[in-house]
């Protein structure tokens, strides 16, 4: 059975084991460039699969989260 309170978006389950997120253990093995050009690919991914894999919504969603967190990391730059 499902739990519904499971957030597949921001916080999938299997992204976070051992208490580190896949996503910080991955930004801390790239430089900043690096990084950004994984968000765009990841933001690229899901929109681009979005109508295919059976949720669009989430895909979109997911796609968000990916633009969101590049906003952040352009808005860092100096």
């Amino acid at each position: 059975m499902k739990d519904n309170t499971t957030d597949m978006v921001n916080k999938p389950p299997h992204y976070n084991k051992y208490g580190i997120e896949c996503i910080d253990a991955i930004k801390a093995s790239m430089s900043h460039l690096e990084f950004c050009g994984y968000l765009k690919g990841n933001i690229e991914k899901y929109i681009w699969r979005y109508r295919y894999k059976g949720k669009p919504s989430e895909d979109l969603k997911k796609s968000m989260w990916y633009l969101n967190m590049l906003i952040e990391e352009v808005s860092n730059e100096t």
